[in-house]
């Protein structure tokens, strides 16, 4: 599976410096640099190079600085990251092109560059935005069978963990999620019930959802 890839990949990018988090704004991989804006960096994953990974790859260059896709590399050297046309295609796109060993070695098959300007500024925002609000990285990438642990899913559970603590209005919950209010009375997981005006209890969804995701815990968050 592509989330064999995560791992290994992750490494790679954490070494050159980046904040790396899984299955941000559709991404598999995406990496913050330190700096004030953030350099944005996207990676996509597939078991293969295939065009698919391409269309993937130049699609997310709308809201990075730099992009890279990532396979497992062939054993025999029979993969498509042997045949040169794909890598001059990779580099006539601007496209980087990791590969995976079997023993998770990571090696550039192709430098990624920026041959023109190319960002969407709005979309650029929101990815950056989702990636910063994540308590740590709780997604793995390359996942597409489970719900993905956003920002907002993290924040519905901290709610729901302070009214399994007895905290029952949202003002006595802002500290530990600042959009407490909106989440209680919008309800999008139906976790909540209101009880009587400011006050809510927790429904029996939101008892399993505790039980399913229990790493999320009333805890300051982490970066």
């Amino acid at each position: 599976m592509e989330t064999s890839l995560y791992l290994p990949v992750k490494t790679f990018l954490e070494a050159a410096g980046y904040v790396v988090k899984g299955e941000v704004g559709g991404c598999d991989l995406v990496g913050l640099s330190g700096a004030e804006p953030p350099v944005v960096v996207v990676c996509e994953l597939k078991l293969s190079f295939n065009l698919e990974l391409l269309l993937q790859a130049v699609d997310r260059a709308a809201m990075s600085d730099e992009v890279w896709v990532a396979a497992r590399v062939s054993a025999k050297g029979r993969g498509r990251e042997a045949d040169k046309r794909y890598r001059d295609l990779c580099r006539r796109l601007g496209i980087g092109m990791l590969g995976v060993s079997d023993s998770g070695e990571v090696s550039v098959i192709v430098s990624s560059v920026s041959p023109m300007p190319r960002t969407s500024p709005k979309r650029r925002t929101r990815l950056v935005k989702e990636h910063q609000r994540r308590r740590g990285d709780p997604a793995v990438g390359g996942s597409t069978r489970a719900p993905i642990m956003t920002a907002y899913r993290q924040q519905a559970l901290v709610c729901a963990a302070a009214l399994d603590k007895g905290l029952m209005r949202p003002r006595d919950m802002k500290a530990l999620a600042p959009n407490a209010g909106p989440i209680l009375r919008d309800n999008f997981y139906g976790w909540f019930e209101r009880r009587e005006k400011g006050v809510y209890t927790l429904t029996p969804e939101g008892q399993a959802a505790l039980l399913r995701w229990p790493q999320i815990v009333l805890a300051d968050p982490a970066p």
